[in-house]
């Protein structure tokens, strides 16, 4: 269970393998000078509920794995990670879809 440490304050554990998947998409848009926001759900141990952050150019994060080996990264995933974050509601953890699965687009 890796964590995501924004500002040296809100913490999110999320698994590693996904973790890795949110880091790419992350750091892509930050490459491209794109601030989003993006949201977690709390365990239940935490109390529940969900923080979102604000995260830019200037913002500090820590992307801390537990285990030392890179998952093999599912394009999908990054595919469908990039577009919550591109949308309004910004980025957060959808399930992990089938390899070399497409994204549909939305009805009109």
């Amino acid at each position: 269970m890796g964590k995501l440490i924004y500002e040296g304050g809100p913490k999110a554990e999320i698994e590693d393998r996904a973790l890795t998947h949110l880091q790419l998409v992350i750091t892509a848009k930050l490459r491209r000078g794109e601030p989003f926001s993006f949201t977690w759900k709390e365990d239940v141990s935490l109390g529940g509920g969900r923080t979102t952050v604000w995260i830019h150019a200037g913002s500090s994060l820590v992307f801390k794995y537990f285990g030392s080996r890179q998952p093999a990264i599912n394009r999908a995933w990054i595919d469908a990670l990039a577009l919550a974050a591109n949308a309004p509601t910004g980025l957060y953890l959808t399930p992990e879809p089938a390899e070399g699965s497409r994204l549909e687009p939305a009805p009109a």
